[in-house]
């Protein structure tokens, strides 16, 4: 069994209930045995939110992106390619090869949204979540511009897994650069001083640390590195212009 097939087998819990796996089973038969997966779903019921898995997480990251994916009308390349990527890092090339296989197989079908993101905010914590967003921003600006319908859209997922306002314009900043982007990433005005300038980078340094999403993984952690990256650009940013120590 290739390395996503051990993954979803020993992984997946609460996504084989409700929305989420309604779509799982479309394709679970492909992987499995029928005693393979009788034999998981029987495991899924004890799951809690402190139990979710990396299987979990990334099934539901895919289902996701295959709605964002879809969400302007038409698949490009480029979106496909970053999503190839990110899988790559996570699962290797097989792991990625069947995950790929997965996210055709979810293009077919209609998916759910706002079903599906209440389910992933029953059980995913806060942290995690706002790693979702962060990620479906990425696969929405692959071809260089969050198109409107995708920007949109995202706005909506957003709101159903329970993200705040605030931290959903952080994420937005990052993607989608306005005048005062590296204001909105800290969640600040541009007219506080820099006593509060440093104060709003050492809360959001502690909200998007990548340590906040280690127990999905390491590879997951990689990702989130990413974000913890962009926050720290805006922050040196802001100190250049304010000619802050």
């Amino acid at each position: 069994m290739a390395k996503l097939g051990k993954w979803i087998g020993g992984g997946l819990g609460f996504t084989l209930g409700g929305p989420l796996g309604a779509l799982a089973g479309f394709f679970l038969g492909s992987f499995f045995d029928e005693a393979e997966v009788i034999h998981v779903q029987a495991g899924s019921a004890t799951n809690r939110r402190s139990q979710i898995t990396q299987g979990d997480y990334m099934f539901s990251l895919l289902v996701l992106v295959t709605a964002v994916l879809k969400a302007d009308g038409k698949i490009l390349r480029s979106e496909l390619d970053y999503v190839k990527e990110f899988l790559i890092r996570s699962f290797g090339s097989e792991g990625a090869k069947q995950a790929l296989i997965i996210l055709k197989d979810l293009t077919q079908q209609n998916i759910p949204v706002t079903d599906v993101c209440t389910q992933i905010r029953k059980f995913v914590d806060y942290s995690s979540r706002l790693q979702l967003i962060h990620f479906l921003f990425g696969v929405a600006n692959a071809d260089g511009s969050v198109h409107q319908d995708e920007l949109s859209l995202i706005k909506h997922i957003s709101t159903t897994l329970g993200v705040s306002k605030a931290d959903y314009t952080s994420l937005e900043a990052m993607f989608v650069p306005k005048t005062d982007w590296a204001y909105d990433i800290l969640e600040i005005e541009n007219k506080g001083t820099n006593e509060e300038v440093k104060k709003a980078y050492r809360k959001m340094a502690l909200k998007y640390h990548p340590d906040k999403v280690s127990y999905l993984g390491e590879d997951v952690q990689k990702a989130a590195n990413e974000k913890f990256q962009k926050l720290n650009e805006a922050y040196q940013l802001i100190c250049k212009e304010r000619g802050m120590n």
